[in-house]
């Protein structure tokens, strides 16, 4: 009898006051509000280090949410992703403190060069012995755009193949600037590194012109585990390429499933096997010792979350709050001019604004959501695993840190009873060994990455990825 699917568990977080679970942060002891202070993330590390939680999933944006009202207003004064700080600077912190713990962490490829990032991400591979990852982002705000000197968002097709090329140039300066026994450490000789063995790289390309040699000396990984968020045609074909985990989902099993099978194919056609990709997706847990004691914390977080929040955060142009309750959403529709419009098609004929706030309000759940005791949960969990195919959650963070004790102490005992988490680390271990198997720290083979091992075809262009 095959051995039982084990579950990958990331924490979701962002180095920010509100993340996702919009207007949580003044729920009674929610730590939220300590995001600036370094004993926030020590404690936070330590917790999930104790419940052998795989990693921590930090997001990332660099502009501010300024379309619901035609302003920034509504996210300022809720702290809807700002005021928020760097995540990549907190990672040391919790690195020191922890053996296991892994770390993925949000940078866009967008607005700034790779050559200052690529160095950046090699030190984080350093400090954390080879526990860091990297979520690969293109940005999707206006107002990041305007942050960073130009006029609006790139379209999004340019924005990719800018991010492919990036892609490039790092893995020339993590892969193929230094050979793997360019450091000598030769202190009789006085000989840190053979300069035979380290090179430029010399990129000149559409966007970038690079010469190296990379700053930092290889890493654990070389590469960090490389994470990528998306769903799009365009996003689907770049984790094809690139990809090793994928955030993903679906409001149904069978959005998911189709999701990850386009990625599967794509990765095929791209060299790799379709299991060089796994799928993790975002999950709301609440678990309480009985029934009632989650449904009460439910209840709860359904009653402070923000609408308003909600509708900032999905940047909708139109002020729904501003309308009387009883107006019918396709009366507001035709109002602003925005009658076929997909989120207006998403409410039933005849659904006023007031039922249809409700519902934006209890109805974000969908498919990867449960509330419940640990084996509510946890029969859950593996219909998700065995069903739905996925291999890993990043779970929402409704109360900070009641969400991850709360999992630590009721649903990880009950999932490793069940064979479906790991007792605790391998010491030594990588962040792609842990994820990936034992002797694997690096990259496969099969990766573009791999084509610059050795100094190899560093200046041989890669065939762009074309949308």
């Amino acid at each position: 009898m095959p051995e039982p699917k084990q579950l990958i568990v990331n924490l979701f977080e962002m180095n920010t006051v509100s993340h996702i679970t919009h207007g949580l942060w003044t729920l009674p002891d929610n730590n939220r509000q300590r995001f600036n202070d370094i004993d926030y993330w020590i404690e936070l590390a330590q917790l999930l280090e104790s419940g052998g939680i795989d990693g921590i999933f930090l997001a990332d944006v660099v502009g501010a949410y300024d379309t619901f009202r035609g302003n920034a207003d509504t996210a300022i004064r809720e702290g809807l992703q700002i005021p928020s700080n760097d995540p990549l600077l907190v990672i040391p912190a919790m690195a020191a403190v922890t053996k296991g713990l892994g770390f993925g962490v949000t940078f866009s490829t967008t607005y700034e060069p790779p050559f200052s990032f690529a160095r950046r991400m090699s030190t984080l591979d350093h400090l954390t012995k080879g526990r860091v990852g990297w979520n690969i982002v293109t940005s999707y705000l206006s107002n990041a755009a305007r942050n960073f000197g130009l006029d609006d968002e790139m379209p999004k097709q340019r924005r990719y193949e800018l991010a492919d090329e990036f892609l490039d140039v790092v893995y020339k300066l993590w892969e193929g600037s230094w050979d793997d026994d360019a450091v000598l450490r030769d202190a009789e000789r006085g000989v840190y590194s053979d300069p035979a063995k380290v090179r430029a790289i010399d990129h000149v390309g559409e966007h970038f012109r690079v010469a190296g040699p990379h700053l930092a000396e290889p890493s654990l990984q070389r590469t960090p585990v490389l994470y990528q968020a998306t769903g799009s045609p365009e996003g689907i074909e770049f984790a094809g390429r690139h990809a090793e985990i994928v955030f993903t989902g679906g409001r149904t099993a069978a959005d998911f499933r189709k999701n990850a099978d386009e990625m599967r194919d794509a990765a095929v056609r791209h060299g790799r096997a379709r299991d060089d990709v796994r799928f993790v997706i975002q999950a709301g847990v609440v678990v309480g010792r009985t029934e009632e004691e989650a449904a009460d914390k439910l209840r709860l977080y359904r009653e402070r979350t923000s609408v308003e929040g909600m509708l900032a955060h999905a940047g909708v142009p139109w002020d729904i709050p501003a309308y009387p309750s009883e107006t019918l959403m396709s009366q507001v529709a035709e109002a602003e001019g925005a009658v076929g419009h997909p989120f207006f098609r998403g409410f039933a004929e005849g659904t006023t604004v007031g039922e249809a706030l409700g519902q934006l309000r209890d109805g974000r759940e969908g498919r990867f959501f449960v509330a419940g005791t640990p084996k509510t949960v946890a029969d859950e969990i593996e219909r998700w695993l065995d069903e739905d195919g996925i291999d890993g959650i990043n779970l929402r963070q409704y109360h900070s840190f009641d969400t991850i004790r709360d999992f630590v102490d009721l649903v990880v005992p009950e999932l490793r009873r069940r064979g479906r988490l790991r007792e605790g680390y391998v010491p030594g271990e990588t962040l792609r060994e842990r994820l990936f198997g034992a002797g694997r720290s690096r990259l496969p083979e099969t990766h573009t990455a791999a084509r610059y091992r050795g100094g190899a075809n560093l200046d041989v262009p890669v065939e762009p990825l074309r949308f």
